[in-house]
This record gives structure tokens, sequence and C-alpha cells, in this order.
């Protein structure tokens, strides 16, 4: 990823953005969602996301930039 594009995405405390993740509920709600695209669209599965809690950022971030998500480390 660009330097750009990771300054843009680091947190309000200055960290990274590639950090090590540290909420694994939210990315296997995360993984169920985007596996359901194909099926069910990005609506039904922002709809999901959204009775998940999961924060609304996360969830656009995620379903319509994919390319953009963390590795696992």
């Amino acid at each position: 990823m660009s330097e750009e594009f990771q300054r843009q995405r680091a947190d309000a405390q200055g960290r990274e953005a590639t950090s090590p993740r540290t909420d694994f509920r939210t990315r296997d709600v995360v993984n169920q969602a985007i596996a359901a695209i194909p099926t069910l669209g990005v609506q039904q599965a922002a709809e999901y996301l959204a009775a998940m809690n999961v924060p609304p950022e996360v969830a656009i971030r995620t379903l319509i930039y994919k390319g953009t998500r963390r590795d696992e480390p």
C-alpha cells in the first residue's frame, strides 16, 4: 500500500493500520458477511454487519474496499 494510504488509515494515536488485530470476533463476523455477498448481495451483508454491531466505518471499508483488509500475522 502507498505511504499516503497508510497515513490515512492510521488511527488517532498515530499507530499504523497494520498493527496486530485485536478484535477477532469482528473479523469473523466480517468474514461471514464477505462470504455471503455473492449469495445475498452487499445490501444484506451490510445489514447483517449493522445487526452484529460492527462499526459503520469498518463495515464500509471491508465490504467496499475488500483489498485493504489486514493480513493475518
